[in-house]
C-alpha cells in the first residue's frame, strides 16, 4: 500500500474520525489484519483558528505547504487535508508538492455526479459558505450550490466552532441543522453536502428528506483507495 499522509487538528475530533475511517475502509476492501499507512501532523487547532479570524492566510498557507512538504519527505505518497475551510489554501500547498493532493471538493462533487444531483445544499464554516474557493470548486463539476441565508450561516458556523470542535453534541442545536436542511431544500435543492468535516457529529441521513453527503468519510474513503492503489 501507498502510504497517505494526513494534515490534520482541524479539528482533532474530526480527524480522529479520519484515522477510524480511513482504516475501517482498508480493513473492509483487503480483509485479516490490515490497515492503513498514514503519517499525520496534527495542529494546534487554536492557532489556525486564529489565524483564520485575523485574516493571516499568507501565514497558514506557509505553514500548511511546509508541513505537506515534509510529510512529503517522510514517504507520504499523497497528502490528505482533513478540513474543507483550509482548503481554501490548497493551490499554495499543491505548489510545494510532487505527490498528488487528494481534493475534499473533488471527491465529494464527483460522489455527488454519480448519483445524478445537479443542485446541492452547501453547510460549512462561514469560510466555506461565503467565499469562493469551495463554491466554484463544486461548480467546476457542473454543480449548482444553495446555501443558508445570513442568520442561518451565522448559526451553523458558531455551532461548529463552539460546539463540535469541542466535542459538544446539542440537541437544539440538532434541531436548528434539520430546520437549515429543510430551509435548502424548500428552496431546490436536491441532496445536502455536510461540508464541514465536524457536522457528520451531529447530523447525517436521518436528519434530512433528501441524501446527505458526508465529506469527512468520502474524503476518507478516497485517501483509503488511493492507499490500496
Amino acid at each position: 500500500m501507498r502510504t497517505i499522509g494526513l494534515i490534520g487538528g482541524m479539528s482533532w475530533e474530526s480527524t480522529a474520525l479520519y484515522y477510524k475511517l480511513i482504516n475501517e475502509r482498508v480493513r473492509d476492501r483487503l480483509g485479516k489484519l490490515h490497515s492503513a499507512p498514514l503519517l499525520l501532523y496534527s495542529y494546534d487547532f487554536q492557532e489556525i483558528k486564529q489565524m483564520q479570524y485575523a485574516g493571516r492566510w499568507q501565514e497558514a498557507a506557509s505553514s500548511l505547504a511546509e508541513v505537506a512538504r515534509r510529510l512529503e519527505s517522510a514517504g507520504a505518497r499523497a497528502i490528505v487535508l482533513c478540513t474543507n475551510t483550509m482548503h481554501k489554501l490548497a493551490p499554495e500547498i499543491t505548489s510545494k508538492l510532487t505527490i498528488p493532493f487528494i481534493h475534499i471538493g473533488d471527491a465529494t462533487a464527483e460522489r455527488i455526479r454519480a448519483k445524478g444531483y445537479r443542485r446541492v445544499g452547501l453547510l460549512g464554516t462561514k469560510f466555506t459558505m461565503e467565499e469562493d474557493f469551495y463554491i466554484e470548486r463544486l461548480r467546476a463539476h457542473d454543480l449548482g450550490v444553495l446555501v443558508p441565508p445570513a442568520d442561518a450561516r451565522v448559526d451553523v458556523n458558531r455551532i461548529i466552532y463552539d460546539e463540535l470542535c469541542v466535542g459538544v453534541t446539542a440537541e437544539p442545536s440538532r434541531r436548528r441543522y434539520q430546520d437549515v436542511m429543510a430551509a435548502l431544500v424548500a428552496s431546490g435543492a436536491e441532496c445536502i453536502i455536510l461540508g464541514c468535516t465536524e457536522i457528520t457529529m451531529l447530523v447525517g441521513q436521518g436528519d434530512t428528506t433528501v441524501e446527505t453527503f458526508d465529506t469527512t468519510a468520502i474524503h476518507a474513503e478516497t485517501a483509503a483507495d488511493f492507499a490500496i492503489g
